[in-house]
């Protein structure tokens, strides 16, 4: 599969644009685990142009982790075109459109999913921006507003038109939120019309090795996209790419195996983010990490509130110690912070 002159071979698996969770830190243990291509956290445009540090610092990319790319949201077609050349000068690989969060404060305002409810706009915006940079713009949405107006198939093809290089689908519309489960059949219809050129990468309850083979094999899409079931799993990328290679369901990890891991990815959100927030943007991901343990609520209760990190890594080795041995149920598609 290629996004323009990007070639990420053949059934590549996507990170997908999450706030608050796909931080630098996040990224770099979901590229050590095989993500083929990931994104940012995504940017709005209004705070980018007014240069509001939270979101220029959502720009900062790092070589390891590419392909990368910048995913920009907002419902003013000028901001979201001067946002993307801001985007552009921090040289990702793609700029990316959202034009499928859900969240009611975004998508009531007219952006994000949002969008989906005036397709006229959304398709001058897409073209605005294309027109804005000479890096190759991909789109992320959903099957429509709600279930009157699942007009993907269309909208698709009218997106590329303008000139994305690949169209991401989330198998829901903005009325399901993340509820119900996710219908692949239009994103399979969005991949099976003769008249689309660039990649379908489909998104939505990909859970575990078999669901994604499942989508691949069924839909026939180019590629899939995991957000949810990556919380607190990290390594469900090698997971996948070690079934889709060999037909074979990978041992489950132990919990001192998962510890760390979570000292891993502990160690780098230190680097990226000093003082204390490398320590308190961590605590949603430790929950994920150790979701589920039995008479765990003593030890998670200070994981989450302790401020020193050489007290956080003993805590790690604790639950290592009461733990060895122990494999957890992994299901996916859930989190305990509520996204």
């Amino acid at each position: 599969m290629k996004i323009s002159e990007i070639d990420l071979g053949y059934r590549p698996l996507f990170l997908a644009p999450m706030e608050d969770v796909t931080d630098p830190s996040f990224r770099y243990m979901c590229k050590h685990f095989g993500a083929d291509m990931m994104y940012t956290e995504f940017v709005n445009s209004d705070g980018l142009i007014r240069d509001a540090s939270s979101c220029q610092v959502k720009l900062n990319v790092y070589d390891y982790e590419r392909p990368i790319g910048i995913q920009l949201y907002g419902h003013i077609i000028e901001s979201m075109v001067e946002a993307c050349r801001l985007a552009t000068a921090a040289e990702p690989e793609v700029i990316d459109i959202n034009f499928g969060c859900p969240v009611k404060k975004i998508a009531n305002r007219g952006a994000g999913s949002g969008m989906m409810k005036d397709v006229p706009k959304m398709v001058e915006m897409t073209r605005q921006i294309v027109n804005a940079t000479h890096l190759p713009v991909t789109v992320k949405t959903r099957l429509g507003w709600d279930d009157e107006s699942k007009f993907i198939v269309d909208i698709a093809e009218r997106l590329q038109d303008v000139g994305i290089k690949a169209i991401t689908i989330h198998g829901r519309t903005r009325a399901q939120l993340y509820k119900g489960e996710a219908d692949w059949t239009l994103i399979g219809e969005v991949k099976a019309n003769p008249r689309m050129r660039i990649p379908v990468i489909g998104n939505g309850d990909v859970n575990g090795p078999e669901r994604a083979k499942e989508m691949f094999d069924r839909y026939g899409v180019d590629g899939v996209m995991i957000g949810r079931a990556t919380y607190g799993r990290p390594w469900i990328f090698r997971e996948i790419k070690h079934f889709l290679e060999t037909g074979e369901l990978m041992k489950p990890l132990t919990v001192e195996e998962k510890v760390e891991i979570a000292k891993e990815h502990f160690s780098k959100s230190l680097e990226f983010k000093p003082d204390k927030r490398g320590i308190l943007e961590m605590r949603r991901h430790f929950s994920c990490y150790f979701k589920g343990l039995p008479n765990f609520k003593e030890l998670r209760l200070k994981l989450v509130t302790s401020n020193e990190p050489d007290e956080v890594v003993s805590l790690l080795d604790t639950v290592a110690e009461r733990y060895a041995g122990f494999v957890q149920d992994e299901t996916g598609g859930s989190s305990p912070w509520g996204i």
